[in-house]
């Protein structure tokens, strides 16, 4: 049990660090009007029209951060800083939205079966920290308990490794895009490109993570019943 809480501890350190670097980014870029004095907003109707998606609504929403791209009621997401500025930061994040928006009308594979997952994954993350806490106070006589939990981790285990490619191809969608569009000149573009890498760089933090805490459940079940 020691174990878990000392890895845990480890990439809580190392999230943190990657989260203070994300955001120091993004006030940095934040603060730089884009050249092109685009909006976030119009840099999403902008992306969307020019790949041919009609179908997306681009919304405000709170929060800071809080940018997504909802594939449920197919809108582009985006938080005031974000849709309302017109800094490298802005449309950088932007561009990424509306990266997941074109992997959701070319039927992206990795897209669609994260969508798939999302409602076992909710219903899994309800309660799996429970049964893994009791399946590891009841390993002697309820081992069963523990698996069950390992199982409900693993989903999300799964979902946190399902999303990284999803992540990175958005990037990659809406970097080529910036590039090519007129949005971003050569001195804004490798701006936009390490904004994002640092974006990115928290889901394989938060992946790693979680394949570090399924190993050692799964290590803390075979020693329970190595001992029954």
């Amino acid at each position: 049990m020691a174990s878990i809480w000392l890895v845990s501890l480890i990439f809580v350190g190392i999230s943190l660090l990657f989260n203070y670097q994300l955001k120091s980014k993004f006030a940095r870029y934040g603060n730089m009007v884009l050249s092109s004095g685009l909006t976030g907003k119009q840099v999403a109707e902008k992306m969307l029209r020019e790949n041919g998606i009609s179908n997306v609504e681009v919304r405000i929403s709170d929060g800071f951060l809080s940018d997504h791209y909802n594939p449920m009621d197919r809108t582009v997401n985006l938080s005031s800083e974000v849709y309302n500025g017109n800094s490298i930061a802005s449309a950088a994040v932007a561009a990424h939205e509306c990266g997941h928006a074109v992997q959701h009308a070319n039927a992206y594979p990795w897209l669609m079966l994260r969508s798939r997952l999302v409602p076992i994954v909710q219903f899994s993350s309800t309660l799996v920290q429970w049964v893994l806490i009791a399946g590891i106070l009841l390993i002697k006589v309820f081992p069963t308990l523990l698996l069950a939990g390992i199982v409900l981790f693993a989903l999300t285990t799964i979902f946190s490794v399902i999303t990284l490619p999803v992540e990175l191809d958005a990037s990659r969608r809406a970097l080529i895009w910036l590039q090519g569009g007129n949005v971003a000149n050569s001195q804004e573009y490798p701006m936009a490109k390490d904004a994002l890498k640092w974006a990115a760089l928290t889901y394989v933090v938060a992946a790693l993570a979680s394949i570090a805490t399924l190993v050692q459940y799964i290590f803390i079940y075979m020693g329970g019943r190595s001992r029954n």
